[in-house]
């Protein structure tokens, strides 16, 4: 599939208005120019695990340990009704 679309000057900086059926579902790319000179843009989609790792940066070393600890302590057997 291909669409023509408009350049214009955004500040300092030249854009490319993307019609809605090239949407990307990110708000970063990735631009480069090809042997023939064709611009290429790739999405930059986020790492799963980034938003994971960044709530975990908010536990101090209290709560670490704390949670540490009671990974080393055997847990006691449940009960539980038959099947």
């Amino acid at each position: 599939m291909t669409a023509v679309t408009k350049v214009f000057i955004n500040g300092n900086s030249q854009a490319v208005r993307i019609p809605a059926a090239f949407r990307l579902d990110t708000d970063q790319v990735r631009i480069s120019r090809n042997a023939a000179g064709d611009l290429v843009l790739r999405p930059i989609h986020k790492k799963r695990g980034d938003a994971l790792l960044a709530a975990l940066e908010g536990f101090d070393a209290d709560f670490v340990a704390a949670l540490e600890q009671g990974q080393r302590e055997a847990q006691p057997v449940q009960e539980r009704d038959a099947l």
